[in-house]
């Protein structure tokens, strides 16, 4: 009888075990996909924070490569001096067909019609042709904002006894023309280029200055336009 008792006690106690490892494993198998989703989830967030990064490196190299290319495209400026406003006309075509930027040489004491009588010896301009120690002419603003930004300038000025305006001369002895390319042009009834750019180029010292260009006092938007066509500034 006891031998029967213990051999019942036996096979419950060993039932009872069997069921507990069941349970035990059963509730294993049911945790491993929680922890398997959980890590997928990981995963994807961790790939979402690399495509953020990415786009955001492959953004900023975006925004490096075009202002590198800004800059090394540059900027153009026509400056100019008018006495009369032919010189201002072409300045100003010139400036909008380049899609430039435009820039007025202006005395501090402006030409009036009686400086700018050249027939009259006691006129203003009369006097500083014949002495060059008048032709210092202070101006509002030597400097153009922002003139580093610059690589190519066109200067225009009208011809006075065949040289350039002196207005312009303070403009040019005042500024850096380093790394620039220089264009001069002009303005006159009769008179050509002549030595105009190349005595301003000696005044300036720096610079790439190259041949200029005249236009008739009635030059056209057209003759303007045409020659900035031909200079290639864009290219």
């Amino acid at each position: 009888m006891k031998k029967w008792l213990c051999t019942v006690l036996a096979v419950s106690m060993l039932t009872g075990i069997l069921t507990g490892c069941g349970s035990t494993s059963g509730q294993a198998e049911a945790d491993a996909p929680a922890v398997e989703s959980q890590d997928t989830e990981t995963v994807a967030d961790a790939t979402e924070v690399t495509d953020d990064a990415t786009d955001a490196v492959t953004d900023t190299t975006d925004a490096q490569e075009t202002e590198a290319q800004t800059a090394s495209e540059g900027k153009t400026l026509v400056v100019f001096f008018s006495a009369t406003g032919s010189t201002a006309a072409v300045a100003q075509t010139i400036a909008d067909t380049a899609g430039a930027d435009l820039f007025e040489i202006t005395p501090v004491e402006p030409y009036t019609g009686d400086d700018l009588n050249w027939s009259n010896e006691d006129s203003r301009v009369s006097r500083e042709h014949d002495d060059e120690s008048l032709r210092n002419v202070e101006l509002t603003q030597e400097t153009p904002d922002n003139w580093e930004d610059y690589d190519t300038v066109l200067i225009g000025y009208p011809i006075w006894w065949g040289i350039a305006a002196w207005p312009v001369d303070n403009f040019v002895k005042g500024n850096d023309f380093t790394g620039k390319t220089v264009i001069p042009f002009c303005t006159s009834s009769s008179s050509g280029l002549g030595d105009s750019g190349n005595l301003l180029e000696e005044m300036a010292g720096t610079g790439d200055w190259q041949e200029g260009h005249r236009f008739s006092s009635g030059a056209s938007d057209a003759d303007a336009a045409d020659w900035v066509a031909s200079l290639n500034l864009n290219e």
